[in-house]
């Protein structure tokens, strides 16, 4: 039950506190004076989205707050504390369009939300009836007429169609593949081919670079390997070498005398050795390249090496660009190889699993087909006697559950359509094409009262323990608006329930009445609401008879409403 609802700067509404009662609540007023405003509060509660310009001009912020009671449901929710006695439901709106939910004054999101507030209240908005003329909408009704366990079976249908679609786009896959499979096995066993004879590692590629280098330059190589030779040991006499060795004889004889020349001739010692090692290294190798690489076959080994790069730098154009990216293709290449090969057994596979699902797919939407067809004529049945109790007496209210064109889907096989004779003599139709707008807004009535009756099988689940109806009553009026209110007065016996309405009949059946009034004399326009008792009900029900403050026999007709609803 919804105790208080506080809404603030919301367009028009600058600030108005409702505190509701139990059983029937209303609220009228004006055409455009912003009925539906407490309508947009309550789904933003309901974590719906933000209108554009629906913050007040001038205000910073649109406030929004109900205040429930706490039912068991939703006792132990992690959001909602465990002292809490009530649920406190909050949304902020910024003119940005940005908004902020709020749980029992903590920051929530707007899907918590959503999933709290609907265990609260259930919205009927003014065009909610003309959702029955959807055939997909009146399935769902059927659906959840059946309870709980058609919800799970309908839920298992849409899974294993899902799993069907799955299959058939498998086998699909697998059909094309099989049909261009020989000639991309061709191109896959060529490139694969085409890599595996290259047979290209990352350490050959950085060594034959390397070596391409040498080879390039393998005459100013020599040249400096002798002008080193030369500079350190020479044929002849002189050199690095021969020059070092003197320093440390001319040292030696001196050694004894001072120690710091001891040290001296030493590290001369080691230098000559040093030097003599290295050009023993050098002469080495101009041996080696005076017989091999840097010789007389420098060039042929040259044109080796260029010819092998090249061919690791055609692979890597073809296939990504590095050594790394050809060897990885390679690897795809033998993976594709492999599936291709084995199209046919996965094809088969594939084609036998499909069957296999389609057929599991049949049995549950036979299953769910035939608790639709034996729940059919007890729901029409009860729509027919609640539609008699709405002032439509000579009507036949009927459900065809036939099969869907166009096979099973996610649904199941079925498809619903209900039909609709408003008169003795008068041909039965599909519902969109035969009511107006108030037989349908009484169908939907009708259907409410069964969702809501608290019978085994209800339309919908009856814990919600308030409804909201955003003039679910138009488009009807006299005594058909009487019964109508009866209908709502008699639902909220069991539920609170809020209706914005604009009949008389309806309005005199509540236990409590809320008016919203505009006031165009303000820059900007805002409204006020109120709660009206005693002689604000009858001036109120005046107006809603179209009749001014004096008129007498209004006020006396609304006097009446009143005491035929007492």
């Amino acid at each position: 039950m919804l105790h208080e609802l506080r809404v603030e700067n919301l367009l028009l509404l600058e600030r108005a506190e409702l505190r509701l009662a139990p059983g029937l609540n209303v609220v009228t007023g004006e055409t455009g004076a912003g009925k539906t405003l407490l309508a947009h509060a309550l789904d933003l509660l309901l974590g719906g989205k933000a209108r554009h310009g629906i913050v007040r001009a001038g205000a910073g912020e649109a406030y929004v707050e109900g205040v429930f009671a706490l039912p068991e449901e939703l006792e132990g929710r992690e959001s909602i504390p465990v002292d809490a006695e009530e649920i406190v439901l909050a949304r902020r709106v910024w003119p940005d369009g940005r908004t902020r939910a709020y749980v029992c004054g903590r920051s929530a999101t707007v899907g918590e939300m959503r999933e709290i507030g609907s265990s609260l209240l259930a919205f009927y908005g003014q065009h909610e009836h003309r959702k029955l003329m959807l055939t997909t909408a009146q399935l769902d009704v059927l659906d959840a007429h059946c309870g709980p366990a058609q919800a799970a079976l309908r839920s298992e249908v849409g899974e294993a169609y899902e799993r069907v679609r799955r299959l058939e786009a498998r086998v699909e896959e697998l059909r094309a593949l099989a049909g261009a499979r020989e000639r991309e096995l061709d191109l896959l066993a060529f490139e694969l081919r085409e890599i595996e004879e290259a047979a290209p590692t990352e350490s050959e590629s950085e060594a034959l670079a390397l070596e391409r280098e040498r080879l390039r330059h393998a005459e100013a190589l020599r040249s400096a390997a002798v002008a080193g030779v030369e500079a350190l040991a020479p044929d002849g006499d002189g050199g690095a070498c021969q020059l070092l060795a003197g320093a440390a004889q001319a040292l030696e004889p001196v050694t004894t005398i001072d120690p710091s020349l001891a040290l001296a001739a030493e590290r001369l010692e080691s230098l000559r050795y040093e030097a003599e090692e290295l050009s023993r290294e050098l002469r080495a190798y101009l041996l080696e390249s005076a017989g091999d690489e840097l010789g007389s076959s420098g060039a042929g080994r040259l044109e080796e090496v260029e010819e092998r790069l090249a061919v690791f730098a055609r692979l890597e154009r073809k296939h990504g660009g590095s050594i790394e990216q050809v060897l990885e293709h390679a690897e795809r290449c033998r993976r594709r190889i492999e599936e291709l090969e084995h199209a046919d057994a996965a094809l088969s596979d594939a084609e036998a699993e499909h069957g296999t699902a389609l057929a599991e797919l049949g049995r549950l939407a036979a299953k769910l087909s035939q608790r639709r067809r034996a729940a059919a004529p007890a729901l029409a049945d009860a729509v027919r006697q609640r539609l008699a109790e709405l002032a439509m007496p000579e009507a036949r209210f009927e459900i065809a559950v036939d099969q869907r064109s166009g096979g099973c889907g996610p649904r199941g096989s079925d498809a619903v359509e209900f039909t609709i004779s408003t008169g003795t003599g008068l041909p039965a139709g599909p519902l969109r094409e035969i009511a107006s707008g108030g037989e349908l807004s009484r169908v939907m009535l009708a259907l409410l009262s069964v969702a809501h009756s608290g019978e085994r099988g209800a339309v919908e689940p009856a814990e919600r323990p308030l409804l909201v109806f955003d003039e679910i009553d138009a488009g009807i009026g006299g005594q058909t608006a009487r019964a109508v209110g009866a209908h709502l007065r008699q639902l909220a016996r069991a539920r609170q329930i809020l209706c914005i309405t604009h009949l008389p009949q309806v309005a005199a059946l509540a236990e409590r009445h809320f008016t919203i009034v505009k006031d165009a004399s303000s820059r900007p326009a805002k409204t006020a609401v109120s709660e009206l008792a005693g002689g604000e009900v009858v001036g109120e029900l005046v107006r809603m008879l179209g009749a001014g403050e004096g008129d007498r026999a209004a006020s006396q007709h609304a006097r009446a409403l009143l005491r035929q609803a007492a």
